[in-house]
């Protein structure tokens, strides 16, 4: 039986058309999906920066619908979702890239460093640890560093945050010296409560010896000392805080001026408050401190008089009327009661970062957890 090549001029054209039109359609397919990429991408880019954050996600699970590979649209998806505080899609998003097996290692490292703060953010401190110890070592290693010394302050695992603080403290961004400072005087706050005083004597007076510019250090080492019954001590430990940390002396001023008036010397804190008081703005603790040192109280009371001519204060008027008769005994209860209840909220000390008040002086703010954030005077003086 013969072959019949005829049939071969006619599948030849034909084979090439199909495969023309198969490869056009290809090609149109693929341009029409490079376009719409791009413009799901900007289309994002635009609600995002006019802060309409739920379009803008919207947007870029669109992009990345059309392009999951593309690792810039999962980091700028992951960061949206962070910022409107949806923790859960923005780990999932992370942990996708992770999980890639195809993804560089600087990139791996920036998904790692994202996903850590996911973590964080959420409030899930050991996964953030552990996020952020896996970037030791890289060029995320600061960061994870800084990060890493929140979570245990957070914690108040005050050993490991002093440790990391003493690595960081060689790094660029910054003395941590006061830092860590504030941790050892945690350390010995905690070896008090466990009976053990002498450590935490031992403790501070190698902290002041190589951070003396740390007020709390004196402070506590004051405290420590007085509380053994070492008054000379504890009076020398507040003299060396007036040298190193003028700034601080209102937070001290009462302590000195009581444990003077114990030692039987009122002229050991006289004379270093008055010099102060001279030098500064008036201070509403210093004032009381110096009033009470007089054997007079009307010779006291002149103290506040001097306040008041070089700042109107409420309080110091409440102080200085206090040894004055207002009347009969009930119109005086109830005038002084509502001269104290106007100047109690002036009393109080204000965090300068986030504004949080309280009638206790914090070193570490409970608002913004932010250390040394609490200026050394009452609202009323700021």
């Amino acid at each position: 039986m013969a072959f019949d090549l005829s049939w071969l001029l006619w599948a030849l054209p034909l084979a090439f058309a199909l495969g023309w039109l198969a490869s056009r359609f290809d090609l149109r397919q693929w341009r029409l999906e490079g376009r719409q990429v791009p413009r799901a991408y900007f289309r994002g880019l635009n609600h995002l920066l006019n802060e309409q954050q739920d379009q803008a996600i919207d947007a870029f699970i669109e992009a990345v619908r059309h392009d999951p590979d593309a690792a810039e649209l999962h980091f700028a998806l992951g960061g949206l979702f962070r910022r409107r505080g949806d923790y859960d899609r923005a780990v999932r998003v992370h942990e996708h890239l992770l999980a890639r097996a195809d993804l560089p290692a600087r990139e791996r490292e920036r998904a790692q460093h994202a996903l850590a703060f996911d973590f964080l953010k959420a409030g899930l401190l050991d996964r953030a640890e552990a996020a952020f110890t896996a970037l030791l070592g890289t060029r995320y290693d600061t960061d994870a560093r800084i990060a890493l010394l929140g979570i245990y302050e957070r914690s108040r695992d005050w050993a490991r945050a002093a440790e990391m603080a003493e690595r960081l403290e060689g790094s660029d961004r910054g003395s941590f010296r006061l830092r860590l400072a504030h941790h050892r005087c945690e350390q010995a706050a905690a070896l008090r409560q466990q009976g053990r005083t002498a450590e935490a004597l031992a403790l501070l007076e190698s902290l002041v010896a190589h951070v003396p510019e740390s007020a709390r250090a004196w402070v506590a080492l004051a405290e420590v000392r007085e509380s053994l019954g070492e008054l000379e001590g504890a009076l020398a430990a507040l003299e060396a805080l007036a040298t190193h940390c003028p700034a601080h002396v209102p937070l001290i001023a009462h302590s000195l001026a009581q444990w003077s008036l114990r030692v039987g010397s009122a002229e050991r804190a006289r004379q270093p408050l008055a010099a102060w008081a001279a030098q500064h703005e008036p201070s509403l603790d210093v004032t009381q401190a110096l009033a009470t040192l007089e054997p007079d109280a009307q010779r006291g009371r002149r103290h506040y008089l001097e306040h008041l001519r070089a700042e109107p204060s409420l309080v110091a008027a409440t102080l200085w009327l206090a040894g004055v008769p207002l009347g009969s005994a009930d119109e005086e209860a109830l005038v002084r009661r509502a001269l104290e209840r106007a100047g109690e909220p002036l009393k109080r000390y204000r965090c300068a970062a986030c504004g949080f008040e309280s009638r206790q002086y914090f070193w570490h703010c409970p608002g913004c957890q932010g250390w040394d954030t609490y200026p050394p005077r009452r609202v009323e003086e700021l």
